[in-house]
């Protein structure tokens, strides 16, 4: 395990799948697992990435701050799909 600065907020990582990681190195992490090792010009990228399509600050939440966030969010009846789908084909069906 180690701890990994996401601009300002550390949290506690795997680092199971980069054995070679050192202090300084930039890596990506997806739910508690650092994936892989990138440099800084890459890691740069996708940080102004990230912050153009306004996720950075979502993903970043913890606690109540995400709770809170997600009770904003617009909320489905279907969180898997199905309705959408199902909406879907009635327009479909009623289209042919």
């Amino acid at each position: 395990m180690g701890r990994v600065d996401f601009g300002g907020v550390v949290k506690r990582v795997c680092l199971d799948y980069v054995p070679d990681i050192e202090v300084g190195d930039y890596t990506i992490v997806h739910v508690g697992f650092a994936l892989s090792k990138i440099d800084e010009e890459e890691a740069m990228r996708t940080l102004a990435v990230f912050e153009q399509m306004g996720v950075l600050e979502d993903e970043l939440a913890e606690g109540d701050e995400a709770f809170a966030r997600a009770a904003r969010a617009p909320q489905s009846a279907c969180p898997d799909g199905s309705c959408e789908s199902e909406v879907a084909s009635q327009a479909v069906s009623k289209s042919t």
